[in-house]
């Protein structure tokens, strides 16, 4: 059971105070990468206030009778640290430390500072995939009935590995996996067709033997429904992939859209456009 299980107008409520806390974060160091972490705040949102089944506190590294949860492109760590701390891995204050020296909340997420709801240190592209995959086996050998979520890049996808990874999976029937791509069609040098075209994602996963979905990640509407189709598909011998459409950036309109705020913080006058944008009736901000 998902220790919040928040309603769709809850929802919505949290991922704009989630966003709030991205643009901020990144404002305040004038470093990160807040054009990911904003598409990508309503799946998140859904995994840990509606989705997943997971103990917050106290904090097992094993995940042992829980879902877990990897993130692979870890550049979007913002939106990944507001929602551990809106969903009680750590304190709401400690959000104010990101990206500082001797921080828990480092650009890129690690383990050595112990931060609760962080297993593995990411942002090296490519790798989620193979470490969620193991992570899914090492469950089935435990007898342990939980799923395995993870996130990726479209950009990560000129990765081999990830190539390799998808292609173990379907072998070793990984059927209790549910990998997500983040399909916005940006990355830090461009459009993602420009760059490495990806063509036709839902072939390429189909026939490396997956079952394959698709989401709008930016609709709670629909996005809900996606992820609980994709509960329903494992257990069935095949791992299951959602392809989530989103727009880089979205919620703030000058940053929607644009590869340009892969990893670009806001100015001063920015900022207060885009929490003007991201208004909520009780801001709850650190």
């Amino acid at each position: 059971m998902n220790p919040h299980n928040k309603s769709i107008e809850e929802l919505k409520e949290i991922a704009a105070q989630v966003r709030r806390d991205i643009v901020r974060m990144v404002h305040a160091v004038n470093s990160g990468h807040p054009g990911g972490s904003l598409g990508c705040t309503d799946y998140f949102v859904s995994l840990y206030f509606r989705v997943m089944k997971y103990k917050p506190s106290p904090f097992n590294m094993d995940g042992e009778g829980e879902d877990l949860f990897f993130l692979s492109n870890g550049h979007i760590s913002p939106v990944w640290y507001s929602v551990l701390a809106r969903a009680g891995f750590f304190e709401v204050s400690e959000l104010a430390t990101f990206r500082k020296i001797n921080s828990r909340l480092q650009g890129h997420p690690a383990t050595e500072e112990g931060l609760p709801g962080i297993r593995v240190a990411s942002g090296s592209l490519g790798q989620g995939l193979s470490v969620a995959v193991g992570a899914a086996q090492t469950k089935k050998l435990n007898k342990d009935n939980n799923l395995v979520y993870v996130l990726m890049g479209d950009g990560e996808l000129g990765e081999g590995q990830i190539w390799e990874a998808a292609m173990y999976a379907a072998h070793n029937k990984v059927d209790n996996l549910i990998a997500t791509i983040d399909r916005n069609y940006q990355q830090i040098d461009g459009g993602t067709e420009e760059v490495l075209a990806l063509g036709d994602l839902r072939q390429k996963f189909e026939a490396f033997g997956w079952h394959v979905l698709e989401a709008d990640g930016n609709n709670f509407e629909t996005l809900l429904p996606a992820l609980e189709d994709a509960k329903k598909a494992t257990g069935n011998g095949k791992p299951v992939m959602i392809l989530m459409n989103t727009e880089m950036g979205f919620g703030v309109d000058f940053m929607m859209g644009s590869h340009k705020w892969h990893g670009v913080a806001p100015n001063d006058e920015q900022l207060e456009i885009a929490l003007q944008q991201l208004a909520v009736e009780q801001a709850s901000d650190y």
